[in-house]
């Protein structure tokens, strides 16, 4: 059986052509549009999903079914809330769209929930019935295996790391609520931050690093040179991520008592290890069962990670 996954983030559009024995053939990456409409950011779907086709000398025909990792609140193929993608946040038929497009079965679901069953089924993760994925990128997103299985909610939206308060009425967070985790550790809160203290006359070189290396918005890599480079600006808004992610962690490790904590993302995977043991160590001083026995692990399949788990979901529509 051959399947698709597309992993719909908020920076960039990955596809994966996934064979039955877990074997990547075919991987294709365009960037998600930051303007115009669904339309615009379906088009590039499909123009990613023919990118990856053509890698693995493949073509539509060969392929069983899609899978999509879409950003949002998933419920029977529609997606919904995404407040980081063109036209996402008005619910529609993502699923019904893409069907048109290809002619093959598609099943959509929340794009973390798609990272961390890359992350069980291959990953970091392979090993553990019961798993939380955290990835810290744009946003900051969340991904449960419950008893050997993605964990989905009631209503499609379990998984909201990202919205976990850790602050009442703090920090305004992307989605319009205060206090939120990404209020604080995705990388488009932290960069608003950092935009509104040098305004306000603190010093940082961001945007200076952000210019020289001709990004049009501070990445994960202009975060990671700005640290490398002694920001001292960057080095708080990152000490306030470790311990907003520390507490979300904490609440929800205390809440489902997991075995492992993957944490991954394109700022995660940028800073390395070393800010995986640094949100271990601030996690583990708030957690009730003690000592406690969860173990911390870098996301292992790094961008492909979504793609391939919305890849291995598209199995279970054929």
């Amino acid at each position: 059986m051959t399947t698709v996954g597309i992993d719909l983030g908020g920076t960039n559009i990955a596809v994966v052509v996934l064979r039955d024995d877990d074997e990547r053939i075919g991987w294709g990456k365009l960037k998600t549009p930051t303007s115009g409409d669904r339309s615009h950011v379906v088009e590039v779907m499909v123009a990613a999903v023919h990118e990856a086709l053509t890698d693995a000398d493949a073509s539509v025909e060969d392929v069983e079914a899609v899978g999509v990792g879409s950003p949002g609140v998933v419920v029977n193929g529609t997606v919904g809330g995404a407040s980081n993608i063109p036209g996402f946040y008005e619910r529609f038929g993502l699923a019904d769209l893409l069907k048109a497009e290809f002619d093959r079965p598609v099943r959509v679901s929340n794009d973390v929930t798609c990272a961390a069953l890359g992350e069980h089924r291959l990953g970091a993760a392979r090993n553990a019935e019961n798993a939380l994925a955290v990835f810290v990128g744009t946003g900051v997103g969340g991904g449960l295996i419950l008893d050997g299985k993605p964990f989905e909610g009631a209503f499609g939206a379990a998984g909201e790391f990202g919205h976990t308060i850790v602050q009442q009425g703090g920090a305004v967070c992307p989605c319009g609520r205060r206090g939120c985790v990404e209020a604080y550790a995705g990388r488009r809160a932290m960069a608003l931050a950092a935009e509104r203290a040098v305004k306000a006359g603190r010093e940082s070189i961001l945007f200076d690093v952000q210019e020289e290396l001709g990004k049009r918005r501070p990445t994960s890599g202009v975060f990671h040179e700005a640290i490398r480079r002694g920001d001292e600006l960057v080095a708080d808004l990152l000490d306030g991520a470790v311990s907003a992610l520390g507490a979300g962690i904490a609440s929800a490790v205390n809440l489902l008592d997991v075995e492992v904590v993957v944490v991954g993302g394109g700022l995660a995977d940028r800073l390395g290890p070393q800010f995986v043991q640094r949100i271990d160590s601030a996690t583990r001083p708030l957690l009730f069962l003690q000592p406690s026995r969860v173990q911390f692990a870098s996301a292992a399949l790094g961008d492909e990670a979504g793609a391939v788990g919305a890849g291995l979901l598209a199995r279970d529509v054929v």
